[in-house]
């Protein structure tokens, strides 16, 4: 004899299943959603500012070669539109306070071929990335902030030839008739101001830079390096004091050298 069950469900436990599985759901999409708030939001983020930062390296070689353009073709008036993510572009005049990095040249006989140059600069500053990427004297130069340290990533039109025994040096000027700085959209306008050019004579007798950093924004390991590695100078064997750094070019000694500086002032008009 076959006997048949047929079971049954209740209405109501319907209903406390389809609870349980809205639960379950409504419980994963929270949990994914925290993960990727947790994790996946900061790295984007990390990725925009690296990339901010990556943009901006960029620019700040664009407007050194505006400047040179300025400079040594003798364009007039050089504009560059840009994007400052991230960060803030600054323009910093050459008697900023704090002061900016001096340059001096002299020779050991005490004879003075530059006396106290400040460049000025253009600088970029990131909280978020913590770096600051400067335009400073035709170098444009990067700089952490939590930790000490430079590195060049464009080097300025310095020369030395060996031929002719002649060093030739070129300096840049930056300023602004006001406090300017720009986030989000900017156009950075400027112009060529007063230029000067010297030549400078020495026999047997070595020739000096000191070089001293800003007390703040310290770019001394950049330009220690353009100096010694790219430049061929050596550190001179008495040095001044701190915190200025003596410098000895890579002139011949054993015959006539030749100095030749010359100095342009750029003029940011807007940025």
């Amino acid at each position: 004899m076959l006997m048949v069950i047929l079971q049954t469900t209740k209405s109501d436990e319907q209903g406390v299943s389809e609870a349980i599985g809205f639960m379950l759901i409504f419980t994963i999409v929270i949990a994914g959603i925290g993960l990727v708030t947790l994790y996946g939001y900061p790295l984007l983020l990390q990725q925009q500012v690296g990339a901010d930062v990556k943009i901006m390296e960029k620019n700040m070689i664009v407007l050194q070669n505006d400047i040179k353009s300025l400079a040594y073709k003798t364009v007039p008036f050089k504009e560059t539109s840009l994007k400052i993510g991230g960060g803030s572009l600054t323009v910093y005049n050459s008697s900023h306070s704090p002061p900016s990095s001096r340059m001096d040249i002299i020779d050991q006989s005490g004879t003075v071929y530059l006396n106290s140059f400040r460049p000025g600069e253009l600088r970029y500053e990131s909280v978020s990335a913590q770096t600051d990427i400067a335009l400073e004297n035709g170098a444009v130069i990067t700089r952490p902030r939590i930790s000490p340290g430079s590195s060049m990533l464009a080097e300025p039109r310095w020369f030395y030839d060996s031929g002719t025994n002649t060093m030739v040096i070129n300096l840049i000027n930056i300023t602004s008739s006001d406090i300017m700085a720009k986030e989000g959209i900017g156009t950075v306008q400027m112009t060529l101001g007063e230029t000067s050019y010297q030549i400078n004579q020495s026999i047997g007798v070595p020739i000096y830079i000191d070089y001293t950093p800003d007390s703040v924004q310290n770019y001394s390991v950049a330009w220690n390096n353009y100096f010694i590695n790219s430049k061929g100078m050596t550190l001179a064997a008495i040095q001044p004091a701190p915190p200025v750094i003596r410098y000895q070019l890579p002139t011949d000694l054993t015959r006539p050298a030749t100095l030749v500086i010359k100095k342009y002032e750029v003029q940011i008009k807007t940025i």
